[in-house]
């Protein structure tokens, strides 16, 4: 029974599950009244759910709003819809909405949507004084309520009759600025607004403007009087008074300054008028400034004065501007249409003006250390005046020139530039040289006392001596140096040895090396080298040729190798030739003796060889004839056939057996078979011992 019971439970279940079947079509989300809302009006965001069910069951659905990915409202309902009441929209709403809803374990988020809330709030605008001094500055506090950072705020100065200035300030995490305006001469009544500003989407909203301030400005002292005495014109030599005043409210750090042209001729501090005085020159003519400064707070007045002349500047006159030494030089110097002043003569150093003459002119004989410029000086009624320079020039004579190669000796490599310098040891500059390669000049130079030329064109068979001239501004005229001539030394070229006889050489043999050179000058310094462990030098020798000859006497076995030569000259390039072999042979009786003692003991070898042979082989020989006795006394056919038995030849033929022998008696005595041998022996044994 239980069985049946937990069965129809679980079909029971079944069914209710498959009777609350939903699905999320759609999650949208809206603004209203519109996506564009006014800055303070109401605003509602609505997230709706269209939901598909399998039938008519309550849901429950969590519905989140998000702004900008930050959680803005949280509402759990069993309706489809859900709502975000902004009663009073700000700039701060503005931002990227989105809504999430999520249900019996299901979520689905809607799109995303821009609401833009235009306009701010009106900015307050707060001022720390309401009354300043001059020079003082106003601190001012503008600040938008309400408003969310990043903020732009604009404060404005506005004068009566002038374009207001304006001054900005980023704020990134503050909703107020602050910002100082110094008041300047002439500010009596300032109002001051603001504005703010904030970036929405690459546009700009603004606010509207605040209130405005009113500061009133106080002046710490009014604008100074600036007189002169005796007039604002007056005549050089007269003497010259100007005085500055001021009225002040608070005599503490006031100063009181004069200038012209930017130049400060006197200044007092804490007190109310500035004197000055002075003899007046024409170079007092011009525009006087009185200042008046306290603290931050500055008051100019500003006069023109202007200088009559008493007597021109004089003039300085020379005999001669350029001269030889030892010449006169006159210097004279007038005023044009005035004679009645006290004159000097004058030389400019940089130590000072040296003082020569106290009167109109001056006459002298000059030497070359009088050049300089010159000046002459009028006094009239205590004024000095000074003349314009006048620049002498005193010229020594150049001395005639010495031409000689930069580089010392008188010789150029072929192929590389030659450089020259010519030289005077006295003469005044600047002097003019000029370079002559034969009788062609190549090239002008004005220098001091010397000057270089570069020959770049040196050819192997140039044989034009070089010159140069030198003058300067002295009358004597052109001095000419002495020709010099340059030797072109060619490098050297294709350098090659060789040997006679040529690869094999024979031991105790004399040999020849001959190094040699296509081209270059003479002397050539030759050097022949022998490779080894380390290149051996075995011969040098410097030559007025383009060859040597090296006679090595005696060949040895270590002379063999790897032999080459290099040669060189004054071109200081080193020319290596290619290498030959020379290899040391034995010399042709070295051969013989060899020869001789390696075939002489074998022929003795052989010899005895042979004699032993035939010793062996008489002594084989004897005891047959010792047993033959009186039949050793046969024909000589028998005897013949018996010793080409013993020699080893052999005779054979048909008729051999069947031949008949005839047998002669012979009487033969006795030999003895070792008495040669042993004494055949004991001679070469003599022989051996005692050669």
């Amino acid at each position: 029974m239980y069985l049946a019971l937990l069965v129809i439970f679980l079909q029971c279940s079944e069914l209710y599950t498959q009777d609350r079947v939903f699905t999320f079509n759609t999650v949208e989300i809206n603004v209203q009244p519109s996506v564009k809302v006014k800055n303070g009006a109401p605003m509602s965001v609505v997230c709706h759910a269209d939901i598909s069910k399998s039938a008519d069951f309550q849901l429950k659905h969590n519905f989140t709003i998000f702004k900008d990915g930050k959680l803005v409202f949280m509402t759990v309902s069993d309706k489809d819809d859900a709502r975000y009441e902004v009663p009073m929209a700000r700039s701060s709403d503005t931002g990227e909405y989105e809504c999430t809803v999520e249900a019996g374990g299901k979520t689905k988020s809607s799109n995303s949507l821009h609401v833009w809330v235009t306009g701010m709030t009106k900015p307050i605008l707060t001022a720390e004084k309401k009354e300043v001094l001059e020079g003082e500055v106003v601190k001012l506090r503008c600040e938008l309520p309400e408003e969310v950072p990043p903020l732009y705020f604009y404060f404005r100065k506005i004068k009566m009759n002038s374009t207001p200035k304006e001054k900005y300030v980023f704020e990134a995490y503050k909703n107020y600025s602050e910002v100082e305006f110094s008041v300047e001469e002439g500010d009596n009544i300032l109002q001051f607004d603001c504005f703010g500003k904030r970036h929405v989407q690459r546009e700009f909203d603004s606010s509207e403007h605040s209130n405005k301030t009113l500061v009133t400005v106080r002046e710490p002292f009014i604008k100074p009087t600036l007189s002169v005495k005796p007039s604002r014109n007056i005549t050089e030599g007269d003497r010259i008074q100007l005085e500055c005043s001021t009225v002040v409210a608070r005599m503490r750090d006031i100063e009181i300054i004069l200038q012209k042209n930017k130049t400060i001729l006197n200044s007092v501090r804490d007190e109310k008028v500035l004197k000055y005085s002075a003899v007046a020159t024409l170079e007092d003519s011009g525009e006087y400034l009185c200042k008046v400064e306290q603290g931050r707070a500055s008051k100019s007045t500003k006069v023109n004065v202007v200088v009559s002349e008493l007597f021109p500047k004089p003039t300085l006159a020379a005999s001669m501007n350029k001269l030889d030494e030892n010449r006169e030089l006159t210097l004279s110097c007038s005023i044009s249409g005035f004679q009645k002043a006290n004159f000097s003569v004058l030389r400019r150093n940089s130590n000072g003006d040296v003082l020569l003459e106290t009167s109109r002119s001056l006459t002298m004989r000059v030497s070359v250390n009088d050049t300089g410029s010159y000046i002459c000086k009028a006094e009239v009624k205590g004024i000095v005046k000074e003349s314009k320079p006048v620049r002498i020039n005193v010229y020594a004579p150049v001395s005639k020139p010495t031409l000689s190669v930069v580089s010392g000796l008188p010789e150029v490599v072929l192929g590389k530039p030659l450089q020259l310098i010519c030289r005077s040891a006295r003469g005044t500059p600047p002097i003019t040289f000029k370079f002559y390669k034969g009788n062609v000049m190549k090239e002008t130079v004005t220098n001091d006392t010397y000057a270089t030329f570069l020959d770049e064109n040196v050819g192997p068979n140039d044989k034009k001596g070089y010159k140069c001239d030198a003058r300067n501004n002295h009358s004597s005229g052109v001095k000419t140096s002495n020709i010099l001539n340059v030797t072109v030394v060619v490098p050297i070229r294709n350098a090659s040895l060789g040997s006679i006889p040529y690869g094999e050489v024979e031991e105790g043999s004399e040999t020849a090396f001959l190094c040699s050179v296509k081209e270059g000058s003479w002397p050539i310094h030759f050097r022949i080298f022998r490779k080894a462990d380390r290149d051996v030098l075995v011969f040098e020798q410097s030559e007025h040729a383009d060859r040597v000859m090296w006679r090595k006497g005696t060949m040895s076995r270590q002379d063999t190798g790897t032999y080459y030569c290099m040669a060189s000259n004054r071109a200081n390039v080193d020319v290596k030739s290619h290498p030959i072999t020379i290899s040391v042979i034995l010399a042709s009786w070295q051969k013989g003796v060899i020869v001789a003692f390696v075939l002489i003991p074998i022929a003795g070898a052989v010899t005895l060889a042979l004699w032993w042979f035939l010793c062996k082989k008489k002594k084989a020989k004897g005891p047959s004839m010792e047993m033959s006795g009186p039949s050793l006394a046969t024909n000589s056919t028998s005897e013949k056939l018996t010793r080409q038995h013993n020699d080893g030849d052999y005779y054979s033929g048909p008729d051999l057996e069947s031949a008949e022998v005839e047998y002669t008696e012979v009487e033969v005595s006795t030999l003895d078979p070792h008495k040669g041998c042993v004494i055949a022996r004991w001679e070469s044994i003599n022989a051996v011992e005692n050669p």
